[in-house]
């Protein structure tokens, strides 16, 4: 039988949107935008959570790996794509498991959340270790496939984390919990819950990243320039990190195999490529030890 949801905060009645259709258009949008100003607060107020969330990550050196249905899995599986051209990172460093499958991505499957054995399968495929951290979003709290794949991930020794904006018990290692309260449009996730969920997720990559050495100042100094556009941004990092003209930042970029972290300790080092990289693993990536 169908559990009643109606205690759950993200499932009640929003009292100041209850004329939601009867407003004009501009009076809609800026309600609405006004109303999300609560998802950025909520992120903030678990600031703390979040932050040992992450050292929890960073000092396992394993994999992050979210698992999710619907709007909470795409936004994982967004996160985790957006992760190897931002940081050069590999591509199983940080996975997104949706419940469905790609074609959820595009086509939603609703159906699929019930199953509290769903994400095994997958989860089943990594091999999961002590070193990997699985993190469960679920913004309204309950859904099975995601509880039942924690479940799962505890039982193989990784580390397990739930993501949710609802108040709800979870049977993991860790929980960040964010007070988005009720949605403008009664139970539609994909508002408040979604942006605090996707900011979350944002936070968390872009945090550990930084952290194993992926940043330098606010420089993306991983970034590979595969491309006219990261072309330009490697160019400008190097004219700024190492005080060079333009042309010859792009010079030394090229020379790099355009790897932008390489191509500034080249120069800073006066070394070669294969001794910049040499110094680069020595110093566990972080560029801050070696200049």
């Amino acid at each position: 039988m169908e559990r009643n949801r109606g205690h759950i905060a993200t499932e009640q009645r929003h009292s100041s949107t209850t004329e939601l259709d009867a407003l004009s258009t501009l009076d809609c949008v800026e309600l609405l935008a006004t109303d999300h100003i609560d998802a950025v607060r909520a992120v903030q107020s678990a600031s703390t959570s979040i932050a040992s969330f992450i050292d929890e990550v960073a000092n396992r050196k394993g994999r992050l790996i979210y698992i999710g249905c619907g709007t909470s899995g795409r936004l994982g599986v967004l996160d985790a794509a957006e992760c190897p051209p931002t940081f050069q990172a590999d591509s199983e460093k940080v996975i997104g498991i949706i419940a469905g499958g790609n074609t959820s991505l595009r086509t939603s499957s609703e159906a699929k959340e019930d199953a509290f054995e769903g994400a095994h399968e997958e989860l089943n495929k990594l091999g999961l270790t002590e070193q990997d951290v699985v993190l469960g979003i679920a913004a309204g709290g309950t859904t099975p496939w995601v509880h039942g794949g924690l479940s799962l991930a505890k039982d193989k020794g990784a580390f397990t984390a739930f993501l949710t904006c609802a108040e709800v018990p979870c049977a993991c290692d860790h929980v960040i919990q964010l007070d988005t309260g009720p949605e403008p449009l009664t139970g539609s996730t994909r508002l408040k819950a979604g942006t605090a969920t996707k900011l979350t997720l944002n936070i968390i990559t872009t945090t550990y990243f930084t952290k194993i050495g992926k940043v330098y100042g606010n420089y993306m100094v991983d970034l590979k320039a595969t491309n006219d556009k990261l072309m330009d941004r490697g160019i400008r990092i190097i004219e700024a990190l190492c005080k060079i003209s333009r042309e010859d930042a792009r010079e030394l970029l090229i020379v790099s195999n355009k790897e932008v972290k390489t191509a500034i300790v080249m120069h800073h080092k006066s070394v070669t490529r294969e001794e910049a990289l040499n110094l680069i693993d020595e110093a566990g990536g972080h560029l801050r030890q070696l200049l």
